[in-house]
């Protein structure tokens, strides 16, 4: 049994949102960030600082559209973390991952304190079967029969798209597996975690799955909000604010009106890498023990297998 944390301000929970770019246009999403700001949320947005030159897989505005970078600064302003989802939308050079991660320091003050691998994207970090170890990449294989074992190449030092020493100097927290479970802590106890075979990532953390309205609203049912409170525990949801949030200018209403009633429990309502320094202190610099590694990587295999709700 791990020990039930005490959060800060006498908070029951926390809870927070990591949102991916995926198909955003300028404009597209801001009704959802009124609302989360007018409800006393504060969440991560996760950005391409760079435009990019070729055919993403997944694509969408960049911090180089001059209303949306706008639009973003007055987030961070407000409380919001500004995170990194790769340079660009498609796949980047190591020089352009070094640009982009300049570019994201110019704009916001500082390098990403988190991201997330954006899908398509080869220099992606530890990704693919990397993401895993022993017969469990093989596993993997068997799921992903059309993918190349040597796909993502970011933490592979002789490759062009190598960028793992600047990720391990510059970014603290890179995302890893998602769960459908409600409470990402009950999911991955031992997150913020180091991995000791994965040494160009600081840190790793977990998230739960909401990609789409659907999933999200699901996923935040009543009793799954009630069960997240009682059991004191930590939710970073996933999620695609593109897909379906947004309906003719107005917030879906059913995400609405979870989201008040979540509003009104007592969590603790920070930013993903604010939640995850809080643990951080917790932890102790906790590395990642291979009993672990492996439990964590089982369940999150099973649930590709039986329970996919996403694409992370």
């Amino acid at each position: 049994m791990h020990r039930r944390i005490q959060w800060p301000d006498g908070k029951s929970f926390a809870f927070t949102i990591f949102d991916d770019p995926d198909h955003q246009g300028s404009g597209s999403v801001e009704p959802v960030y009124s609302l989360l700001s007018e409800l006393g949320f504060r969440t991560t947005v996760s950005v391409w600082p760079l435009r990019g030159s070729g055919r993403p897989r997944i694509g969408g505005v960049t911090c180089e559209d001059p209303a949306y970078r706008a639009w973003i600064l007055d987030l961070q302003r407000k409380g919001f973390e500004v995170a990194l989802h790769n340079a660009t939308y498609h796949t980047s050079s190591r020089q352009e991952t070094h640009d982009g991660l300049e570019r994201f320091k110019t704009l916001f003050g500082h390098y990403p304190h988190s991201m997330a691998n954006h899908t398509g994207c080869r220099e992606s970090i530890y990704w693919g079967r990397d993401r895993l170890s022993g017969a469990h990449r093989w596993i993997y294989d068997l799921l992903h029969p059309r993918q190349s074992p040597d796909e993502f190449e970011g933490h592979i030092e002789h490759s062009p798209l190598f960028w793992g020493d600047l990720c391990r100097e510059k970014v603290r927290y890179v995302r890893n597996f998602t769960f459908s479970e409600i409470n990402t802590l009950k999911a991955c106890p031992m997150m913020p975690y180091h991995d000791p075979d994965r040494p160009f990532v600081q840190s790793w953390f977990a998230g739960t799955e909401g990609p789409c309205v659907t999933t999200f609203t699901d996923m935040l049912r009543e009793e799954n909000q009630d069960r997240l409170a009682a059991e004191g525990g930590a939710s970073i949801v996933y999620t695609h604010f593109s897909q379906g949030f947004v309906e003719q200018n107005r917030v879906q209403p059913e995400f609405e009106r979870l989201m008040r009633r979540l509003s009104r429990l007592n969590g603790w309502f920070v930013p993903a890498h604010t939640l995850l320094d809080f643990l951080a202190t917790k932890r102790q610099g906790q590395s990642l023990a291979v009993a672990d590694r492996s439990r964590v990587e089982r369940r999150w295999l099973l649930q590709k297998m039986f329970k996919t709700r996403g694409r992370s």
